[in-house]
């Protein structure tokens, strides 16, 4: 049996020295590096080769790749990169990374056609200014042999160690049993559904009532699956913290059941969070974790493998006993571990480094994706952008002397849009040319200098480059599935400014891709109705799989009560204020207990508690406050005590309306006084024409499928087992509408009337 590994991962493994850099960025994306390769390629002779492929073992290994060019007429193998600004800025251990991979891919060509010497040239496309810059060397077959074989040989320990952990953790997963014995009512099905999807390479939707184990029901099919379907990875992705907490709690759980089983998990967090000195530049001039990082990588790297569960803590003391930076050790550990828990954006944003390691490695994955609900509204962030008139008004005062043209050509062009604007309001059917050439200038000179300048730019002027950078990135995946708009913003002294924005409505055809790109993608949550909203607006295939599991609650474990007699229109709401905190009261008085309160906005929120508190004094009450940090969120949730009685205020959609878990008696109810619809307003009912000409069903796809997914996640808190009892508490007389009601859970009793 042998190790496949591609060149470029061997190269990345065995020849990167010294320190981590990030100056000489950005890179191009995936989608620019091929086009300029094309660009490249199409300017050779006749009889130049394109993509060649190549394959060499050396022992154990099997290294492969395809080299970029060969011209036979003079003997030219061709590496060819591509990137923006100044190459002389290029940090050295780059451009000895790449002479690597030439080298490798040098002497596999010349073995494969008996070359006795060979020249090999690096080729550099700036992809701004198209302009190639060309380095060449000469080699002697057998000087290129020796090399290949010394990387080689570097690498066969790793490999074998690999080769050696995977048969073991195969045999693992094969023997492997459920950890808790039985399944619970609901979680079988998933289970089983889960491992036939991916056994037929489709993708699933899943809807499962909170409560059966949805987590732990996906992973272990998945885990079972990896064996019979080569799976290479997993990744469990969540939108919240709370959700990787979760899947990382049932993976100990397995790792407890079967403590020999050499199965490694890692926990990715966001940069920001992974930081240890997010006062410095990422390289080795200031952060003394970039300093020698590729050094010190081998020792952290070795270290971290031999961890079966790498979450966040673990990880950083690791890489902090080697000095090295967490973030990027948790980068680098993404390539050697079977399942990665992170974020939706890891592998679903446009840079995503999930899937550009999977694209690279050419992996075989399944992908679970947890509460996908949430994936439409995070898809649609994920593909959008924005700028601001303000930040460039005030970088234009600050700004270095050489980018005072391409910012002025950059406020020129937005204001002549600015002018021509004739409502505070104004939606486009395309993006504006002029202005779009004047920002990719403008980020093309940002990049220049910061090349120039090692020492980093201001804040406020790199801020303004990643942003505006974004903004042409985005501009181009622009089609009939976005809004480009202006808005207008009345700033001091009667002076104004404006706001544009590119706003992706339907991010189907950006996201559907990565589906397709696994053999299993098993999207599951307790909301996923109805189900043709999600498959059209997260691109499902077309042979995807649904599944609506049977919820394991009874109708008799839960109380909804109706309040049609109350409306919480905007219009109504000064009205309303009185009759729900009589309401609440009333509630509470007839069966005391822990109670979480609705509402659509904090102002609301306030105004209901602060009457309800007026009137009723002796109820304990607790509130959501806007941008609580995660230490406040803890302490709200921690006042649900077992046996307490108190109610807490909170908005829909937020924090505190899904991925908590408060069962027994910690939570007896829940008031929902709102349908969770979003405001009417222009940027919504622009959102609401994209919708109608695409599906037909603007409304409902803009307004009441979103707010009826944020009704039945709240009221989702109050059922957590099969043992718990409660009530939720609708209030608005349009949850009488039978359309409305044709959106609630199937298992929950008819609503009953409350004076």
């Amino acid at each position: 049996m042998s190790y496949r590994i591609s060149v470029r991962a061997l190269c990345e493994f065995t020849a990167k020295v010294g320190d981590l850099d990030l100056r000489f960025t950005p890179s191009p994306t995936a989608l620019e590096g091929i086009q300029g390769h094309l660009r490249v390629t199409a300017g050779r002779p006749a009889g130049y080769e394109r993509e060649v492929s190549l394959s060499l073992d050396f022992e154990d290994l099997q290294v492969r790749g395809r080299a970029d060019g060969y011209d036979a007429s003079t003997h030219c193998l061709e590496e060819i990169k591509t990137h923006r600004g100044d190459l002389s800025r290029q940090p050295d251990n780059h451009r000895q990374l790449h002479w690597a991979q030439a080298r490798l891919y040098g002497w596999m060509l010349c073995e494969q056609r008996q070359l006795a010497q060979i020249e090999l040239a690096l080729v550099y496309l700036d992809v701004d200014s198209d302009r190639q810059t060309r380095f060449e060397q000469t080699w002697q077959a057998e000087d290129l042999r020796e090399y290949f074989e010394r990387l080689c040989r570097q690498f066969l320990g790793w490999a074998r160690q690999e080769m050696l952990r995977t048969a073991l953790r195969n045999t693992g997963l094969q023997a492997l049993a459920f950890p808790h014995g039985s399944f619970r009512s609901g979680q079988r099905q998933l289970a089983e559904t889960v491992y036939k999807a991916v056994s037929t390479g489709r993708c699933l939707m899943a809807q499962a009532t909170t409560g059966i184990g949805k987590t732990l029901g996906t992973l272990f099919p998945m885990l079972k699956a990896m064996v019979p379907q080569q799976l290479d990875k997993i990744f469990f992705l969540t939108a919240k913290t709370p959700g990787r907490q979760l899947a990382l709690d049932a993976l100990r759980q397995v790792h407890s059941a079967q403590p020999d089983l050499p199965l490694r998990v890692l926990e990715l967090v966001a940069r920001d969070k992974a930081c240890e000195h997010p006062d410095k530049a990422c390289h080795g001039d200031a952060c003394p974790l970039a300093k020698g990082f590729y050094d010190r990588l081998p020792a952290a790297r070795a270290e971290a493998a031999k961890a079966p569960l790498l979450d966040r803590a673990h990880l950083r003391d690791i890489a902090l006993s080697h000095d090295v930076c967490p973030y990027y050790l948790s980068q680098e550990m993404a390539r050697w571990v079977d399942v990665v828990v992170g974020d939706y954006n890891y592998y679903f944003d446009q840079s995503a480094l999930l899937f550009g390691l999977a694209q690279e490695h050419q992996w075989r994955l399944a992908v679970l994706v947890d509460e996908a609900h949430n994936l439409v509204e995070r898809g649609r962030q994920m593909y959008s952008a924005s700028l601001d008139q303000r930040t460039l008004q005030t970088l234009r005062k600050q700004a270095p002397a050489v980018l005072k043209t391409v910012l002025q050509r950059v406020n020129r062009e937005w204001n002549a849009l600015h002018k021509a604007q004739i409502a505070v309001y104004q939606a486009y059917d395309t993006p504006p040319t002029l202005l779009l050439l004047a920002l990719q200038r403008c980020v093309a000179k940002i990049g220049d200098l910061l090349n120039e300048q090692p020492e980093g730019l201001a804040p406020e002027l790199m801020d303004f480059y990643f942003t505006a950078l974004q903004f042409t990135k985005v501009a181009e995946l622009f089609d009939d599935g976005y809004v480009f708009d202006i808005s207008l913003q009345q700033g001091p002294r009667q002076s104004s400014h404006s706001r544009l924005c590119l706003r992706n409505a339907v991010p189907a055809r950006l996201l559907g891709p990565r589906l397709a790109a696994t053999r299993s993608c098993v999207l599951f949550s307790a909301t996923l109705s109805p189900r043709h909203y999600f498959a059209d607006l997260l691109g499902m295939p077309a042979d995807y799989a649904w599944l609506d599991v049977q919820s394991p609650f009874a109708a008799e474990q839960l109380e909804v009560q109706l309040a049609a007699h109350i409306s919480t229109r905007y219009s109504h709401r000064q009205a309303s204020l009185v009759p729900i905190a009589e309401l609440i009261a009333r509630q509470f008085a007839q069966r005391p207990g822990n109670y979480l309160a609705f509402f659509s906005s904090f102002d609301y929120l306030q105004q209901v508690a602060a009457l309800v508190a007026e009137r009723y004094p002796q109820l304990a009450l607790w509130l959501q406050e806007r941008q609580m940090d995660e230490a406040r969120r803890g302490a709200f949730i921690e006042r649900f005590q077992a046996g307490g009685q108190g109610i807490g205020f909170a908005v829909l959609g937020g924090a505190f309306g899904e991925g908590i878990d408060l069962p027994g008696s910690r939570l007896i109810g829940a008031f929902v006084a709102t349908l969770g619809l979003a405001q009417v307003n222009p940027v919504n009912e622009q959102l609401k024409q994209r919708l109608q000409l695409r599906f037909g069903a603007g409304y409902d796809y803009t307004y009441l499928y979103p707010g009826l997914q944020k009704v039945v996640q709240a009221a989702g808190r109050v059922i957590r087992g099969v043992h718990d009892q409660g009530v939720v508490v609708l209030i608005d007389d349009r949850f009488a509408e039978a359309k409305v009601q044709a959106l609630l859970p199937n298992w929950w009793p008819a609503p009953i009337a409350c004076a």
